[in-house]
């Protein structure tokens, strides 16, 4: 990226209208208000600096993969905002600004075209309410404002008819003035130079002030740039990310979603991919989703190059991702939809980018209108749920989880219409994105506390049949309000032992899931007599022990709690070890429990 020598504004005015210097479509739009406009062009006539700017050129090869725009000279609050597109040939290079389109907007506009705001309680609907306003600068004397030594307005014509004290000069009328000869001709047509009309102050100030404007506009090198000329386009992006500090601070995500923005056709990708993140938060107890994880996940269901990169961008792509829209955020919906129906939410969901695999399968094999409820799929969502357990509890989609879209997209594709869950354990075996767990893993599983995201997650494992059409929580079976000190004071513990019940009532082998009602129902009534309140038959009572992971003959009774933690945490022990560890030999006693 090189410095270039500075340029006039009469040329990048040139440029402009040839279409030489366009936008791109990463650029927001102009937001510029006419005290701005009139600001700079104070800056401009006391030759105050006004930062630089930064070009890029774009050749005549790439200009057809994306989308650019051409400099907004007509605003109108209301009907004109938006910049056209540039229809743009494919044999010559073109120009793109990459920083400092507010500022070469504001030249454009003050100099080639108009500005209507709102006026201020004016209805929106009201025609009247928008006047169209050009700048001026009035010649005869110096603005009356403390800040600014030039009187430059934005106008309607009526605003600017001659009166006592001021001449307006459009301010347009300074680019046909091809010299100086031009400007004492204008000055002479209009009486400036005139003292029996104007004072010989308000001549003097008329002639400099003119003969300044057209220095500013024509002569001088105002246009100070860098000239970046490399291909790179993430290059670039990361220029421009870097390079805008001022205001909102746009995210690589949002460059890319104004790409994609730019070249749908029929829709705005913006509004939709905004709306639908929306939606797919409001499913279930909430989610976490952004656009982000949406771009990505448009470029994986493509079976595009899944980097984040502008080069994937494209045109092409991004039209068969407008074409194919519907099946794609169809797809993303049932896969959150199913998050939600295994009961996780914002709150557990501890990578969300879990539902860009998923995702994934449901598109290839049209799932999207079965996956959640067709007892056709039971299978499959018994599956994911391991699946989801696995990936979640291994951080296997921490960092930089790009490798993974690839390989889980072949599996998918090898193995169709089932979720190959056996298939994907064994690609990923003895590499660092393994999903089974060695003993001291199953160890450290043990100990996770209560309301805890991971916790959730192996609740799932050993909960495999539970309907998920009902809510459940995560339940103390011994109730938390027992395993207070003062509590256990006055059921006579000593020290010791009260130490060692407080360090194991908040850990996995005192919890389960419980449906909601059931939790509250429960409170805090003891397990014993909760057990002996709601089960009056054995073979009932027994089969809740059995699902719970409790032996039958094991005692519920409260004195005898690091007992029963012993006794479950071994249950649990080996039946995440038979879950979990791919080659491990399951003992008996999880056969005659379970």
């Amino acid at each position: 990226m090189a410095y270039q020598p500075p340029i006039t504004i009469k040329e990048a005015i040139d440029n402009i209208r040839k279409r030489h210097y366009v936008l791109p479509s990463i650029q927001r739009e102009f937001v510029w208000d006419t005290d701005q406009i009139e600001t700079l062009f104070d800056s401009l006539m006391r030759d105050y600096p006004i930062s630089t700017f930064l070009f890029w050129k774009v050749d005549k090869s790439k200009i057809k993969n994306f989308q650019f725009y051409e400099f907004l000279k007509v605003y109108h609050e209301k009907d004109g905002r938006h910049n056209p597109k540039a229809d743009l040939p494919d044999n010559e290079d073109v120009i793109a600004l990459l920083d400092g389109q507010q500022r070469m907007t504001s030249m454009f506009i003050a100099l080639t075209g108009s500005h209507a705001r709102r006026l201020p309680h004016a209805r929106k609907n009201n025609p009247a309410a928008y006047p169209v306003k050009k700048m001026y600068l009035n010649l005869l004397k110096k603005s009356d404002e403390l800040e600014v030594e030039y009187d430059f307005k934005f106008l309607t014509v009526r605003e600017a008819e001659q009166k006592k004290g001021f001449f307006w000069f459009p301010c347009s009328e300074i680019l046909d003035m091809s010299d100086m000869s031009k400007t004492s001709m204008y000055l002479m047509k209009n009486k400036l130079m005139d003292t029996s009309i104007y004072s010989e102050l308000e001549s003097e100030f008329a002639i400099n002030t003119l003969n300044e404007f057209f220095n500013v506009v024509h002569q001088k090198g105002t246009i100070s740039y860098y000239l970046e000329k490399g291909e790179e386009l993430d290059k670039v992006l990361q220029i421009f990310i870097r390079i805008n500090s001022g205001g909102t601070k746009l995210s690589y995500s949002d460059l890319l979603l104004s790409i994609a923005t730019a070249q749908w056709k029929g829709k705005d990708a913006r509004e939709i991919i905004h709306s639908f993140v929306d939606e797919i938060n409001k499913i279930g107890d909430g989610f976490s989703f952004n656009k982000d994880l949406v771009l990505k996940a448009c470029l994986v269901l493509s079976d595009f190059d899944v980097k984040f990169k502008v080069d994937n961008f494209t045109k092409e792509n991004m039209e068969i991702i407008e074409q194919r829209w519907e099946s794609i955020s169809d797809a993303i919906r049932s896969a959150v939809d199913l998050f939600a129906k295994f009961g996780y939410s914002r709150d557990n969901l501890l990578a969300t980018n879990t539902v860009i695999p998923i995702s994934y399968f449901i598109y290839k094999n049209q799932f999207a209108n079965e996956i959640v409820h067709s007892s056709a799929r039971e299978a499959d969502r018994k599956s994911i749920k391991e699946w989801l357990a696995r990936v979640l509890l291994k951080g296997t989609f921490g960092g930089q989880p790009d490798s993974i879209y690839p390989a889980m997209r072949d599996l998918t594709n090898k193995y169709p219409q089932r979720f190959p869950l056996d298939e994907i354990i064994e690609h990923y075996k003895s590499s660092r994105k393994s999903i089974t767990f060695s003993e001291d893993e199953i160890e450290n599983l043990l100990e996770l506390q209560y309301s805890g995201a991971k916790t959730y997650c192996v609740l799932t494992l050993l909960y495999p049949g539970l309907n998920f059409s009902f809510k459940y929580h995560q339940d103390h079976i011994h109730p938390k309000s027992f395993f207070s000190k003062r509590h256990l004071k006055m059921l006579g513990l000593a020290g010791e032992k009260i130490d060692a019940y407080l360090a194991e009532f908040n850990c996995l082998p005192n919890l389960q899931l419980l449906q909601a009602t059931t939790n509250i129902q429960k409170s805090d009534k003891s397990f014993h007599e909760w057990m002996n309140a709601n089960f009056n038959g054995r073979a009932e009572r027994e089969s809740f022990l059995m699902q719970n992971h409790i032996g039958p003959s094991d005692s519920l009774e409260f004195d005898e709690f690091l007992l029963f933690i012993q006794n479950r945490k071994q249950r649990l022990k080996h039946l995440l070890q038979r879950l979990l560890v791919s080659s491990f030999e399951v003992p008996a006693i999880v056969e005659s429990v379970n």
